[in-house]
């Protein structure tokens, strides 16, 4: 394996034999044996389930990769045959250098020792001596960050304090290869944005870097390139905007058009050469990606602006006292319901109902959230203070919140609400009514969530920087 390769993996495949009823599994340790023993042939009680199958790629030195898919797509599996805590039922791999993993919140704890007892213990089993591990102690003490707990025993610590200690741990002992498997969403985002420094640094270091998350916009800023996997096998290994938008397309795509989406992404993914993950290759696998997510919005392009598979299953709706909101949506400027808005676009969101009692005065509000529920922006009509007077029973009403959609590429939900100077204060709201989902511009420029570039930036190369970014001195 060369220098540069930190993981080299190779059809690698992990199968499960699944039992329908406890006693197939005694039946399949006895009666085969019995059954050779008398020249029969022997029957199999159980059917086999491939929770990986033929997975190949590469993972460079001081390279993150991110590794997305589906619930049960197989990441986890992937990870642990890499940390060597699962055995591969057939395929190669590779590893190079000292491994950290954090994949299960507590894996590798005695949750009757206290914090610095597991300190030194889990940092043994990384291989660490007790010297090297006095060495790091105060670092890791120092970002863990849990105050007096750290001599308390573990089984009294909040998932958050578990998850602290176990990341500093394994931060901290400058790995080679580090696997985080979406421990750190239990993390507050104070910490959480350490993590993120810390991986960065990591990774600045040289070491390799797999993460696993279903937050794209984490796996976009922090990934060179995705693997994307679904029911086991590869689908696609490309740089990790493109790898992100087709399991976007993968994850809320119709029923009846998943297999077939999947089968061309499979196919643009083989035919770019992207085997094994080579830079070049994976470039090409995701130009053909783009290629066929042109194509298909090109074939559908009435459909372009519209996904059915936009549901949201986070919706929540208030008791209705005295209002009912009966239909929010997105409308494009020319009128039309769409869930697939363009990136810098204007769209309108419409709210739609009808008062059932009377209010002396009311407002409206909308919002939209992105995928960890944190509010993005919101609009009030009429502003703070002021209020829509004499709402009268039996009254229908449309208000109308138009928004300059100046969002990064990625899933987001909106809802709105009915609100009274008086009691009850919730007339009616709905959380998280409509799903919809950003496209990205032809040219990426901006990242995070919100695109707030007001013109093309400036250089300046004669000696100063004429740059908002850069203080002059």
């Amino acid at each position: 394996m060369s220098s540069e390769i930190a993981i080299k993996v190779e059809n690698l495949s992990k199968r499960y034999q699944i039992y329908d009823q406890p006693r197939d599994r005694l039946k399949q340790f006895v009666l085969p044996r019995v059954r050779r023993m008398i020249g029969a042939a022997p029957a199999q009680y159980f059917h086999d389930f491939w929770a990986l199958r033929d997975v190949s790629f590469e993972v460079r030195r001081g390279e993150t990769v991110g590794i997305i898919g589906r619930n049960g797509s197989g990441k986890s599996t992937l990870l642990q045959m890499i940390c060597g805590t699962l055995n591969p039922t057939h395929g190669t791999l590779e590893t190079k250098g000292r491994i950290a993993a954090l994949l299960e919140l507590g894996s590798g704890f005695n949750p009757d020792f206290t914090g610095r007892e597991n300190v030194f213990l889990n940092a043994a089993v990384l291989g660490l001596s007790h010297q090297e591990v006095e060495a790091r102690f105060d670092d890791i003490v120092a970002f863990a960050d849990i105050g007096h707990f750290l001599d308390q025993p573990v089984k009294t610590y909040s998932s958050g304090m578990v998850v602290r200690l176990a990341f500093a741990v394994q931060a901290m002992i400058d790995p080679d290869i580090f696997v985080v498997d979406e421990a750190l969403a239990v993390g507050d985002e104070k910490f959480q944005r350490k993590c993120f420094a810390r991986l960065e640094e990591l990774k600045s270091r040289g070491t390799s870097i797999l993460f696993v998350s279903h937050s794209a916009a984490s796996v976009i800023e922090l990934c060179e390139r995705s693997l994307l996997l679904d029911s086991g096998s590869r689908i696609m290994y490309a740089p990790a905007a493109q790898a992100v938008r087709a399991y976007q397309k993968l994850l809320y795509a119709p029923k009846a058009d998943h297999e077939s989406l999947v089968r061309e992404f499979r196919a643009a993914d083989s035919s770019a050469g992207a085997v094994n993950g080579a830079a070049g290759a994976a470039s090409a696998a995701g130009a053909a990606a783009d290629i066929v997510l042109a194509a298909q919005d090109a074939a559908k392009n009435a459909e372009s602006t519209f996904d059915p598979g936009l549901v949201p299953e986070t919706t929540t709706v208030y008791p209705a006292q005295g209002a009912e909101i009966q239909s929010i949506a997105f409308r494009s400027e020319d009128g039309r319901v769409v869930n697939v808005l363009q990136s810098g676009q204007t769209y309108y969101l419409e709210m739609q109902g009808v008062f059932t009692r009377d209010f002396a005065g009311v407002f409206f509000g909308s919002h939209i959230r992105n995928i960890q529920g944190a509010e993005i922006t919101g609009q009030r009509y009429p502003e703070e203070g002021s209020y829509v007077p004499d709402a009268r029973a039996g009254t229908q009403f449309k208000v109308r919140f138009a928004f300059n959609m100046n969002l990064i590429q990625g899933a987001y939900f909106a809802g709105g609400g009915v609100w009274s100077a008086e009691e009850p204060a919730c007339a009616h709201r709905i959380v998280d009514a409509v799903m919809f989902r950003i496209t990205p511009t032809e040219r990426k420029k901006s990242f995070g969530y919100v695109d707030l570039a007001a013109s093309e930036p400036t250089l300046d190369l004669s000696g100063c920087a004429i740059n908002a970014a850069t203080p002059t001195m």
